[in-house]
């Protein structure tokens, strides 16, 4: 049997991770863990105070928020932040134990608290890549004492090219393969503008794949579109355009050339949903042939239909209830959906093999290899 791969779970930053492993120059631009006055742990940076610092487990939505509307009126927790946190959240090692547990071999971790404060410091280019390269170092610690099963995920920007070359660098030197980053402008430019082909090249060249992921980061949409009250913890368009920033980035790579440049260039969307997938491509391939024939030229020039470079080069997690067997009927396929749990989080499970084969659309690793094993390989470049 093939390598099980989990394609989405999260580890959490212990309390002096990004003081521990940043530049000495950062100083009080690293990121810290801050008790109110009341004994609620919340996460800061500067003077801004990003979120609430919470222990989430799975199919406890309800329970996250009430802590939250908790905090926001003073009151204290029923149990110090510290002392409710889970050792497999934080710990690598038992994190390890876990991930055998429910079933894989191994999983792609990402940040916990790192999906919360990209935009925020955006306003700060040296703040944010400190910080982003201070969970970079301890990705590589933590790729080490998973003795194998874990994958820590990298966080980079687009904003500096040399920079993200030299962390591309020492992230595959420390045998990490994927690093998420924002599916949107660069400083006002488009993934695939010439500028920054330098940074699709970097990531060839280090055999890392980008990949993205549902965070608080550059947002698809004008600002005044966001009007929730000031406490929502995520905006509600966040939620129900869960997707359309992937789709964008992956647009304007494929329509303007970027993944026929670079045929080695792998993608991973992860934690976005995989419903829209089967949809998207059509739309792809219908919108790029009506608007060649309405305008009179290509957007560029491309040797393969565009839904071809993203079943080449993109692979999608998909969650257990979205039904990824009936996906893959639709899609003529499995090669591009892959298993997740999102565990710790409260919107994912500590039972995934179990929710995977239930119901009149059951899968399980022997009916779908490439669901639970060969397409994250794929984003890992353990093919």
């Amino acid at each position: 049997m093939s390598t099980m791969i989990d394609s989405d779970q999260h580890l959490v930053e212990y309390r002096d991770l990004w003081s521990d492993h940043a530049d000495p120059g950062l100083g009080d631009d690293a990121l810290r863990f801050v008790d109110d006055a009341v004994g609620n742990t919340w996460l800061r940076w500067r003077e801004h105070e990003i979120g609430l610092a919470d222990v989430q487990a799975p199919r406890a939505t309800t329970d996250i928020g009430e802590r939250h509307q908790r905090a926001r009126r003073g009151e204290p927790p029923a149990q110090h932040y510290d002392d409710l946190l889970p050792r497999d959240h934080w710990d690598p090692a038992a994190r390890a134990e876990t991930v055998r547990t429910m079933g894989f071999d191994q999983a792609i971790m990402f940040p916990n608290y790192g999906l919360l404060w990209e935009r925020t410091l955006s306003t700060s280019l040296p703040a944010l890549t400190g910080n982003m390269r201070a969970w970079n170092r301890w990705c590589v610690e933590a790729r080490v004492e998973g003795r194998g099963a874990l994958h820590p995920v990298g966080h980079v920007t687009l904003r500096d090219l040399d920079w993200l070359d030299a962390e591309l660098a020492a992230l595959s030197a420390g045998d990490i393969r994927v690093a998420m980053v924002a599916p949107g402008l660069v400083d006002g430019k488009p993934p695939s503008h010439p500028d920054l082909d330098r940074a699709w090249s970097s990531f060839v060249a280090h055999g890392i794949t980008p990949v993205f992921h549902v965070a608080d980061q550059i947002r698809p949409f004008d600002d005044a579109w966001y009007h929730d009250r000031a406490e929502a913890f995520v905006p509600v368009l966040d939620s129900v355009f869960l997707y359309t920033a992937a789709a964008l980035a992956c647009t304007d790579l494929i329509v303007h050339g970027v993944l026929d440049r670079h045929p080695d260039l792998r993608l991973g969307i992860v934690e976005l949903s995989a419903v829209w997938v089967p949809m998207f491509l059509m739309m792809l391939d219908g919108g790029v042939d009506f608007t060649t024939r309405l305008n009179g030229f290509a957007p560029a020039p491309l040797e393969l239909r565009p839904s071809e470079y993203f079943r080449r080069q993109v692979r999608v997690s998909s969650f257990a209830y979205e039904l990824p067997a009936r996906l893959a009927r639709q899609l003529g396929g499995d090669d591009l959906l892959m298993a997740c749990s999102d565990y710790p989080h409260s919107e994912g499970t500590a039972t995934p093999l179990d929710d995977y084969a239930a119901g009149r659309f059951a899968v399980s690793p022997d009916t779908a290899p490439a669901l639970f094993a060969d397409n994250a390989a794929f984003l890992l470049h353990q093919d």
